[in-house]
């Protein structure tokens, strides 16, 4: 299958590589098909990725790992988020990733961990939750762009504390 993007141009897709949010992402109901595209320079894996979506070459969204930007993060989910994915309590964590999506504001690049992503890697269904602890807002920092030296970005420690385990 061939995709036209804006970002990347023409893509060869396997299918079987989809992720399927069938309820859509906030905001975009009727985009249900998404591709995780890898962010490299020059080679090197960064810690982002692009969620690409494979019914519209013009929506992607920048996604990254929260646990690689915020200490302490976990999601809070229960059964019935776990179910929607196509997973039962106590699934290995293996079988689950969390994405959280990136914005710019200013210098630096923030998370919505208010709104994050989980999907099934097995089966590659997703869904977004809208998670109600204030404790994770929509623009937390993770990263700050403007360099103290050329070359470099610094890192933006975030530290949300001990958020509630597992529902079970």
């Amino acid at each position: 299958m061939t995709l036209t993007t804006s970002r990347f141009g023409e893509l060869h897709i396997d299918p079987t590589e989809e992720i399927r949010f069938p309820r859509g992402l906030l905001g975009f109901p009727g985009r249900t098909r998404f591709l995780l595209l890898e962010a490299s320079h020059a080679g090197e894996p960064k810690p982002f990725w692009w969620l690409q979506s494979t019914e519209d070459g013009g929506l992607a969204f920048v996604v990254t790992d929260p646990a690689l930007h915020v200490a302490g993060f976990r999601v809070p989910v229960g059964r019935a988020q776990l179910a929607a994915i196509g997973l039962e309590a106590g699934a290995a964590a293996a079988a689950v990733q969390v994405l959280v999506i990136v914005n710019k504001r200013g210098q630096t690049l923030t998370g919505n961990l208010q709104g994050p992503l989980l999907v099934n890697t097995t089966t590659r269904v997703g869904e977004q939750f809208v998670l109600s602890d204030k404790r994770f807002g929509t623009h937390v920092p993770l990263l700050n762009l403007k360099a103290e030296e050329p070359g470099e970005r610094a890192a933006v420690v975030t530290t949300i504390g001990q958020p509630a385990a597992l529902a079970s």
